[in-house]
């Protein structure tokens, strides 16, 4: 009697499973990916995206946050094409066009997330991301005049952003402008005391200020704030430096370089740390090139020529 009982149980879970549609699966495996997400744990939510896309390889959304999941495991190819994905499916979808022009971004392809931000601008004139993305290309271009023009229209659009205003701050930083870009912060402050980028644009300033014990107090409140950006521990390691702290200094630069192996401030660093220790053979080693190739950069002319007389 016990064994029909349980049979015939089974048979009504089964003749429910049996019932739910497409749309239910798909639909589960989508929150199982994005209950994934939520645990980091991107490549197990990546396998759940996958059986959503096997229902129904249309589903956009599907699409998308598996790009997000590819972005966490800094796959940024994969992200790309997942985001394109996304847009094929639906063409109208804001945020896939947006994300994808930040990863654009993130991959050295300046024109292809212009290109992005032109189409936002276009479609969607009055939402703020379209021109935020729109001055990120501008500033990786160089054309700061036109990242300020850019960021200031996405501040009028949204004028509670706070990033906006770090990212304004960020080009009068730049231009040396630190009296504008000081001002610009403390708004910034006044709406999210607690953005990380912020505390770090601080010290950098504070850095250029040679007040070295402000520029470390605010590197490390961006770090308590936010962990994972590696620029943040090769600026860490650049103040211990001119702290008179070089093995601490080469420690957080060497973790920098972990996290990003082509981040060339953290090179140029280490070139510093070795001139600083009279290594003249490791220096060169890391100066050299970049007095090559990029001899506007601060710091680099003038530790590559100290590198030279050692």
């Amino acid at each position: 009697m016990r064994k029909i009982k349980i049979s015939l149980f089974l048979l009504l879970v089964l003749a429910g499973v049996a019932c739910d549609s497409v749309e239910d699966k798909k639909g589960r495996f989508l929150l199982k990916g994005n209950e994934k997400l939520d645990e980091n744990d991107p490549r197990g939510a990546l396998e759940f995206y996958q059986e959503a896309l096997e229902l129904d390889s249309a589903y956009s959304d599907a699409w998308f946050n598996k790009a997000i999941a590819h972005l966490q495991l800094n796959q940024l190819d994969e992200a790309i094409l997942d985001f394109s994905a996304a847009i094929k499916f639906q063409p109208d979808y804001l945020e896939a066009y947006f994300q994808r022009g930040l990863s654009y971004l993130d991959n050295g392809e300046f024109y292809k997330a212009r290109e992005d931000a032109s189409w936002l601008q276009e479609k969607y004139p009055s939402e703020w991301k379209g021109f935020f993305l729109g001055g990120l290309v501008q500033e990786k271009l160089q054309n700061f005049e036109l990242a300020l023009e850019a960021f200031g229209k996405a501040l009028a659009l949204n004028p509670e952003n706070s990033d906006l205003l770090v990212n304004q701050a960020t080009i009068f930083y730049y231009q040396k402008d630190f009296q504008k870009a000081d001002s610009l912060l403390a708004k910034a402050k006044d709406i999210n005391p607690l953005e990380s980028n912020l505390h770090n644009l601080e010290s950098m300033i504070a850095f250029e200020r040679k007040d070295f014990v402000k520029a470390l107090e605010s590197v490390e409140k961006a770090i308590s704030l936010n962990t994972s950006q590696a620029y943040f521990y090769n600026n860490k390691g650049l103040y211990l430096l001119f702290l008179g702290k070089p093995e601490e200094g080469l420690e957080f630069i060497n973790r920098s370089l972990k996290m990003d192996a082509n981040n060339l401030y953290a090179l140029r660093n280490k070139g510093i740390y070795y001139v600083i220790k009279g290594d003249k053979i490791s220096a060169l080693q890391y100066l050299q090139e970049l007095y090559r190739d990029y001899p506007e950069m601060d710091l680099v002319t003038e530790y590559y020529e100290k590198a030279q007389k050692l």
